[in-house]
């Protein structure tokens, strides 16, 4: 008779768990997992939110190389976006004009260095993708709150699916740059006052 109740028990006990549907918090939702989730996000701000950021608030190259050598706590706090973590880098949206002194177009990771303060050295590196590395373009904006994601490989995540969607957006001539003006609008990383700046480019057009 015993055994006839607990196997009664556990059967309803199992309906019951199969009846059981787990819900998400609206916080679990909102966080979300997944490649997918990262991709959705990326395409949803890139255009309507990153781009405009970068374009309100790049400074032009040789204002912000001054900045930087006052004080770069206080070109950061005025003018950048601190990334997560201990140590990390100051991040700047950036514009400028320059002579390209040298380029590689013909790698995956296609860069141009120009000269952009006349005396025929380059001092900024373009990077032009599409393999791009680096997260600038992820941390020059405020609203990607690390917090807001679950870990740091979704984080890292969603820095590289930006950077997938700025080379795309680059439209450039066919042959050597070299010796061509270009003006660019991006993003740069800098931890010290001494850094050559290295832009992840999201504009760059050829001057005639």
């Amino acid at each position: 008779m015993r055994l006839k109740f607990a196997s009664a028990g556990l059967l309803l006990i199992a309906i019951s768990l199969s009846a059981c549907k787990i819900v998400k918090t609206e916080a679990e939702v909102a966080r979300g997992t997944g490649v997918d989730k990262i991709t959705q996000l990326a395409d949803a701000t890139f255009e309507s939110q990153l781009l405009p950021l970068i374009d309100a608030k790049a400074t032009d190259v040789a204002d912000l190389r001054k900045a930087i050598a006052d004080n770069l706590d206080a070109a950061g706090a005025a003018l950048g976006n601190r990334g997560a973590g201990k140590g990390a880098a100051w991040n700047f949206a950036v514009k400028g004009t320059g002579k390209v002194v040298s380029a590689n177009l013909t790698s995956r990771a296609r860069k141009a260095e120009l000269d952009t303060d006349g005396d025929g050295a380059a001092d900024v590196t373009l990077l032009l993708g599409p393999v791009i590395a680096g997260t600038t373009l992820r941390d020059v904006a405020p609203f990607y709150d690390f917090g807001a994601f679950k870990d740091q490989i979704e984080f890292a995540q969603l820095a590289r699916a930006l950077n997938d969607k700025a080379s795309p957006a680059l439209t450039l001539p066919d042959g050597d740059l070299t010796g061509k003006s270009l003006t660019f609008k991006g993003a740069a990383a800098i931890k010290s006052a001494t850094d050559q700046l290295v832009v992840t480019a999201v504009n760059v057009q050829v001057q005639p």
